[in-house]
């Protein structure tokens, strides 16, 4: 059974390491975990685990620790928030981009999908060169819509590298510079861009877009 797992305890040194050895023992496997300051001196690690057979009993061990405040045990982000969409770049070609996107994932979560819609305006070549690299580590990223006029040098070598990395798919808006020859599809609507970005991570679509990659719509 996978499992969200969210504790709050006392800031201080070996908590992750006395939580981490109940889950051990338990035979459970931690596929994903995070932890930060939320007040002074208590800090959240929020945790996914697989193959948790008794959700009480892990919950009942945690609370046991001396250090922990609080335990909750809930869906995990994938089974709440499902697939992300991203869509970076320029302000107003975002919030278009935007949109479609949320208007078709609002159609196939109503069929029981599990879409998310994130954007990020970003200004200046290297602060969205670094905002791409960073989807390396992003967890649930499902595909990268590139919004703007002129995009390349580093924003290209960004994406150069994601795409070696990951298999998420890249789709641009019909721009100036190097970033259309190594996107998997240029689309030139912003409306539709969006659009095509959901169906192309969502289950309920008939929609494959290694069959039109390269293309220009």
């Amino acid at each position: 059974m996978q499992l969200g797992l969210t504790v709050i305890a006392e800031d201080r040194m070996g908590i992750l390491y006395r939580l981490t050895g109940i889950i051990s023992e338990l035979n459970a496997n931690i596929v994903y975990t995070q932890q930060f300051i939320v007040g002074e001196n208590t800090g959240l690690i929020y945790m996914e685990l697989d193959g948790v057979e008794d959700e009480e009993n892990l919950a009942g061990k945690l609370e046991k620790l001396e250090f922990v405040k609080k335990v909750e045990t809930h869906k995990t982000m994938k089974k709440i928030f499902g697939k992300r969409v991203l869509i970076f770049g320029g302000g107003a070609q975002v919030a278009q981009v935007a949109m479609g996107a949320i208007s078709e994932a609002d159609r196939h979560n109503i069929r029981g999908e599990r879409i998310s819609v994130d954007t990020m305006a970003v200004v200046g070549e290297e602060n969205l060169a670094d905002a791409i690299l960073a989807i390396k580590t992003l967890p649930r990223a499902g595909v990268l819509v590139l919004a703007g006029s002129l995009m390349g040098g580093a924003i290209t070598k960004a994406v150069e590298e994601v795409k070696k990395d990951t298999n998420i798919p890249v789709i641009c808006l019909n721009m100036f510079g190097s970033l259309p020859k190594l996107a998997d599809l240029i689309v030139t609507d912003p409306l539709q861009a969006g659009v095509i970005a959901v169906m192309t991570v969502a289950d309920t679509a008939k929609f494959d877009i290694t069959k039109v990659r390269g293309r220009i719509l």
